[in-house]
């Protein structure tokens, strides 16, 4: 059996963190390639290492002189390295980083040596091998991962090394520089590696036991989810659950990897498994809720839309001209609505208003702003009559209104849209209604 183990920055936050993961990572031989995090939090208040150097590159572009926070950053990882006893030295390494932050400012390079310095001092504390991503992963034209030359030369630096360490988070862009996945990325490189190297299980360390049926931070001590399919965590990491990157699933899902989130700090607990299918059934009808807040939706209103040819597509270029990607689309006969995040949608509403006009020439256009949604995901839920009636049921006792409703085919997921100021409670009445009364 193979492992690829990935741990986040919260478990590589320190040298005591550093000897946690030195210790799981010694217990199984299995697990064959590492890849880290940058160093996170310490403490509540304290900084993760990525934002400082991201603060470090916005000094640098202002063109002021980014040392004091880049030595800051140097004491960060020579505390880890004074308490390991390690014998590496960083002194070339930030020599290099604050001269190319001088010269030529670059977002992505800044961002990425986090890992970096935090992948050299792992392998140097465990005695294995260091291989570089910007060597070995890579980005397309369009800036998406290039799997098909990342495998052939990964595969190659993978081959005949028994034990490694791939830091997180980037690659090489088309362009030869370096560049990162979007913030939380290490995920995806991890998924990437557990691929490329045929692994058996994909091991992500965090500091959470695995998903939970919703998030914590709103119900207390919510019930854990021990397994999930693919599709249900994409469902659900779109929608706001974080622990895990959204893109992590494609690279592991072609080769049929499982991923099982782990806690650094109670290495013992099962977590949750993530699998393609399972013939497990899950312990609620639903396996997980999740959701975001800002959202709006544009309602467009004509008569006889649906004999129309062309009606949906003309509405969707008013938002692709100008840049917008949309969410959902519940429709009705003469209705079609849009549904936008509202951050991205402010500042070009009045653009895609007047092009819908010229379009289509809608009877009404309306926008409605303030919008939460909710996913309430689960397999178990295609089997069971009656699921939307109990959600609105629930929602209708909290006097909570359903301003929005969308439910695929697949019967996966049903969408629930509220007002910002019900977010909270609406996700409150959908747990107690499915996972509460029955505990």
């Amino acid at each position: 059996m193979k492992k690829v183990v990935k741990f986040g920055g919260s478990s590589l936050a320190d040298a005591r963190q550093f000897e946690k993961v030195g210790e799981i990572i010694k217990s199984d031989p299995n697990r064959s390639y590492v890849v880290p995090s940058a160093p996170g939090k310490r403490f509540e208040g304290d900084t993760k290492v990525t934002d400082m150097l991201l603060e470090a590159y916005r000094i640098a572009a202002e063109g002021s002189d980014p040392h004091r926070q880049l030595m800051a950053i140097k004491d960060r990882y020579q505390e880890i390295i004074d308490q390991l006893n390690l014998s590496i030295r960083l002194d070339e390494d930030f020599d290099q980083i604050e001269e190319s932050l001088k010269e030529e400012p670059s977002l992505d390079f800044a961002a990425s040596r986090g890992e970096q310095l935090n992948g050299k001092l792992m392998a140097n504390y465990l005695g294995y091998c260091f291989i570089e991503p910007a060597e070995n992963i890579f980005f397309d034209q369009d800036g998406f991962l290039d799997m098909n030359k990342t495998e052939r030369v990964l595969g190659k630096s993978l081959a005949g090394v028994e034990k490694a360490i791939i830091p997180g988070f980037y690659g090489c862009g088309f362009d030869g520089r370096v560049k990162t996945f979007s913030r939380g990325g290490s995920d995806v490189t991890g998924s990437v590696v557990a691929a490329v190297a045929g692994a058996d299980v994909y091991e992500n360390w965090t500091d959470v036991s695995g998903f939970m049926v919703a998030d914590p931070r709103i119900i207390h001590n919510p019930v854990s989810i021990d397994t999930l399919t693919y599709r249900e965590l994409r469902e659900l990491s779109y929608m706001g659950a974080s622990v895990l990157h959204e893109d992590a699933i494609f690279p592991v899902r072609s080769k049929g990897i499982p991923i099982n989130i782990k806690n650094t700090n109670a290495p013992d607990a099962e977590g949750t498994w993530i699998v393609e299918s399972t013939a497990r059934k899950p312990q609620f009808t639903i396996t997980g809720i999740a959701g975001k807040k800002g959202f709006c939706a544009v309602s467009i209103t004509k008569d006889l839309m649906n004999s129309e040819i062309g009606f949906g597509r003309k509405v969707l270029q008013s938002f692709e001209d100008n840049g917008i990607s949309f969410e959902h689309m519940p429709s009705g006969i003469d209705t079609m609505t849009i549904v936008v995040h509202e951050d991205e949608f402010l500042h070009k509403e009045q653009a895609v208003v007047s092009e819908i006009h010229r379009l289509t020439r809608p009877d009404q256009v309306e926008i409605e702003s303030d919008l939460a949604l909710i996913a309430v995901v689960g397999r178990g839920m295609k089997s069971m009559r009656g699921t939307a009636g109990r959600i609105f049921s629930a929602l209708a006792h909290a006097h909570i209104n359903v301003r929005m409703m969308d439910q695929g085919s697949s019967e996966l997921n049903i969408i629930i849209g509220v007002a910002n100021e019900d977010f909270e409670g609406a996700i409150k009445a959908i747990y107690d209604i499915f996972v509460t009364i029955n505990l």
